[in-house]
């Protein structure tokens, strides 16, 4: 696991086409590493993320979330997410960030009702019409671990999380908590 203290500056490029800087000169970002695209347990957790998106950049924060698929299939699954996703179908990005996988993010039994709770929600979603089911061998395998990072504008790493699950990652309360105060 990496213990990266700064980021150097890059701009990534979103499945949208829109140039995301990193660090961003002009406020924080919260850089997500999730797993792969259609992954129920991300789907859940980037719903809360939207639901609160208004708070979110109230307190200078930028989403930018990264899964380990490529653009084509992402688009497929997030269309009606309005964050910044960017596709790392090699996963320099999660190399780089210390980012793991393993059988341990669906083995341990703290995933589980996420898990569930996820595959139900996608059920649900699926036979309305309004998403495609997960691929069944999705790009980059399903052993993928999330992370955060909280990333000032100098680049400094405030705060960061890798997961030991599927399901552990920081709650959008988790991240306002770690806002540097002014």
């Amino acid at each position: 696991m990496s213990l990266l203290s700064t980021v150097s500056s890059r701009t990534l490029t979103t499945v949208t086409g829109t140039e995301v800087p990193v660090p961003d000169p002009g406020g924080l970002i919260h850089l997500q590493f999730r797993r792969f695209a259609g992954c129920p347990v991300c789907h859940l957790h980037l719903r809360s993320i939207v639901a609160r998106r208004a708070e979110i950049a109230a307190a200078g924060i930028r989403e930018v979330v990264v899964f380990h698929s490529s653009a084509d299939e992402l688009r497929k699954h997030t269309a009606d997410f309005p964050l910044d996703l960017v596709a790392d179908p090699q996963r320099k990005l999660y190399r780089e960030f210390g980012v793991e996988a393993g059988r341990r993010a669906l083995l341990d039994p703290r995933a589980w009702p996420a898990i569930v709770r996820g595959v139900a929600a996608t059920l649900r979603a699926h036979r309305r019409g309004e998403t495609e089911m997960p691929p069944r061998q999705p790009e980059g395998g399903r052993l993928g671990l999330p992370a955060d990072f909280l990333i000032g504008p100098d680049g400094r790493v405030i705060a960061a999380k890798h997961g030991v699950h599927a399901d552990d990652q920081w709650s959008v309360d988790d991240l306002l908590a770690r806002v540097p105060s002014l």
